[in-house]
């Protein structure tokens, strides 16, 4: 265990109250619903939505709703809405609520330009009056589903308030927040700073998750000692790896957990690329899954310190158009790799 606060209560994530609990980072074009059905499967007992603009749901956007969807996923539902106005935030928290969302998550941590530059995501860092009452109008929406909040430490270096922010949003109500260990201006660039993230653990009472660059057991050791936080959250090095969080979760807790075989590994891939058609539509859903395709294919290559699987194989895969010809690409890797291993 890894827990150096008493005072944390999990909040809105009881269940986990025994546990060094691991998420899994909300992403847009990752975490959509195949995959997050995948890391359940496999054993995770959160899941994040992709990014939901409150502004796209206001204004009847049909991909903004898709991101809402549950399909009967075990485990609790998580729902993160990003936005700039409080009545759209306020009914996309409505909206979340009756999609069955278990929990709220504010996005107020997204670098991106596109997000930044509509005055979302990070970008409200630097007007934490109205990130205040951004937080307010959600948690009105939410009627009384716990609300949580992700960040980063600040928008960039000469202003770091992520202790402040995490502050009044925990007398407004907030349950639990998440810091990503970088600034805005940072974006993905050189490493998460977990050591600034504990001075939030400090100014709060409520539990920390710490987030940036946790990608592995070490990592995530790492990212706890110095961090001071209650858990951690997995972002990029999930992609093509839905057993990723579940396994890192058991191990932090000192159980054993058997990495899935290869076979295991492609079959999950196969069901998330037919949960992928189903949701988008063939030509759609191919596209989205290719990212995860191309992280499992590397993360096979290196796991078996193999350069061995031909570029002939790798297009073949990454340019399937149909989930059968990608499962016939996935199984011929999986031979491919055997023989080097032979």
């Amino acid at each position: 265990m890894h827990r150096t606060k008493e005072k944390y209560v999990m909040g809105p994530y009881a269940f986990l109250q025994d546990e060094t609990p691991v998420f899994l980072a909300p992403m847009s074009g990752v975490t959509d619903a195949p995959f997050r059905k995948q890391v359940m499967k496999y054993g995770a007992e959160v899941t994040i939505t992709e990014m939901v603009a409150g502004e796209e749901l206001l204004n009847g956007s049909k991909s903004a709703s898709t991101r809402l969807v549950n399909e009967s996923l075990s485990g609790a539902h998580v729902v993160q809405l990003v936005g700039r106005e409080e009545r759209a935030l306020k009914y996309g928290a409505e909206r979340a609520r009756d999609a069955g969302a278990h929990v709220i998550d504010i996005n107020m941590g997204c670098p991106s330009r596109r997000v930044t530059g509509g005055l979302s995501g990070s970008a409200l860092m630097r007007d934490l009056d109205k990130a205040e009452r951004l937080i307010h109008a959600v948690l009105k929406g939410a009627e009384g589903i716990p609300v949580t909040l992700k960040m980063r430490l600040g928008w960039d270096w000469d202003s770091i308030n992520a202790s402040e922010l995490a502050l009044r949003a925990e007398n407004s109500g907030i349950r639990l927040v998440t810091v990503h260990g970088r600034t805005r201006q940072d974006f993905y660039e050189g490493k998460a700073n977990w050591a600034a993230i504990a001075d939030v653990v400090d100014a709060v009472s409520i539990p920390v998750i710490a987030n940036g660059d946790i990608e592995d057991l070490r990592s995530a050791e790492l990212a706890l000692d110095q961090s001071k936080a209650a858990g951690v959250m997995v972002g990029r090095a999930a992609t093509g790896k839905a057993w990723l969080v579940p396994w890192l979760q058991a191990r932090l807790n000192g159980r054993e957990y058997a990495l899935p075989s290869m076979k295991r590994q492609i079959e999950s891939l196969i069901e998330q690329a037919e949960d992928s058609v189903s949701l988008y539509g063939e030509r759609t859903g191919m596209r989205v899954v290719r990212k995860h395709l191309s992280e499992a294919v590397s993360h096979w290559a290196g796991s078996c310190n193999s350069q061995l699987i031909s570029q002939d194989l790798r297009q073949a895969l990454l340019r399937s158009e149909s989930v059968s010809a990608l499962s016939n690409a996935l199984f011929r890797i999986e031979d491919s790799l055997m023989e080097v291993a032979a």
